[in-house]
């Protein structure tokens, strides 16, 4: 069961039809806006709607016909960009009911890959990142209860209590400093210099500990690619699992524009190459066009004499 050609709305779409629909939703929200311009605006959040409740039929009716895998979130982000504003315009009944629109911030990152990334991240970084955490609530209530100590006699009104100091303790280790609770002693200038710099060290592990988590993962899914595309090689079939790692690592991207020549007939071959993305044409008398996971150039380095 194919879909329709009109019911499908490309991801590139999501972003254009949000954006507009949450400008509408903070322009809705405009005091002393005249009745024409809000039945306007409201029109057009309708026509939006009526454009996500397309799209929502669309990726129901695949999903039914069982070509569509894995596509949970897009499902339950398509089902609440329609049925949340619906919902409120038809229970709500106040003028408040359009702000169920900002739903559609979700729509955008209805198909985008950085979620699942992340989510690996975080699971394989869980036990250092707990670590930190921790680490923060361990300084965070030591820090308040110090400054409750050393603050509550002279600003009483502002560090009273550890629940009113730790607001304090929040705000410096994140280094904002809002300015409402300063301390007024030389020894709570001093834990306050210090929690500045225990702060910066503390984001600066969670910063590290996340960039790390993705410099490995981005790794990790370019070896696997780059692993898949040379066990599919004839080639190869017969070397051991420590011979591919070795060719893996010894693999290296090439970034190349439309058009480039990457190699001619006649010259050294040298290497051979691999297509992850795009598409590659082979001039001969009968053209060729390779696509991603296709490879070539492996004759004239096996046998060491010109390309072909």
């Amino acid at each position: 069961m194919s879909v329709l050609p009109f019911l499908r709305i490309y991801a590139p779409l999501n972003a254009v039809l949000a954006a507009p629909g949450l400008l509408v939703v903070a322009a809705l929200t405009t005091p002393n806006l005249s009745g024409r311009s809000r039945l306007a605006l409201t029109a057009l959040l309708a026509v939006i709607w009526g454009a996500y409740l397309l799209q929502m039929a669309a990726t129901l009716l695949k999903h039914r016909a069982g070509d569509l895998r894995d596509r949970t979130p897009a499902i339950a982000i398509d089902v609440l960009a329609v049925l949340v504003p619906l919902a409120a315009f038809l229970l709500g009944g106040t003028p408040d009911w359009s702000l169920y629109c900002g739903v559609w911030l979700l729509k955008p990152l209805r198909d985008s890959t950085f979620f699942p990334v992340l989510g690996r991240v975080l699971a394989n970084e869980a036990r250092n990142l707990i670590g930190v955490t921790t680490l923060f609530g361990v300084v965070l209530f030591g820090v308040a209860l110090a400054a409750y100590v050393i603050e509550r006699d002279i600003q009483p009104e502002k560090f009273g209590s550890i629940p009113e100091a730790m607001w304090w303790a929040v705000v410096t280790l994140s280094t904002t400093g809002y300015g409402d609770h300063i301390p007024q002693t030389f020894a709570g200038r001093v834990l306050a210099g210090a929690v500045m710099m225990t702060g910066i060290g503390i984001f600066a592990l969670w910063a590290g500990i996340l960039a790390s988590g993705f410099y490995q993962e981005i790794r990790r899914e370019d070896f696997v690619r780059n692993w898949q595309l040379i066990a599919g090689v004839p080639l190869f079939e017969k070397l051991g699992p420590a011979v591919l790692v070795e060719i893996v690592r010894a693999l290296r991207p090439r970034n190349l524009p439309a058009g480039a020549v990457i190699c001619r007939s006649g010259e050294t071959g040298d290497r051979m190459f691999f297509v992850v993305e795009g598409r590659v044409s082979v001039a001969t008398p009968n053209p060729v066009e390779l696509g991603p996971g296709s490879f070539f150039g492996e004759m004239a380095l096996i046998s060491g004499e010109p390309r072909s």
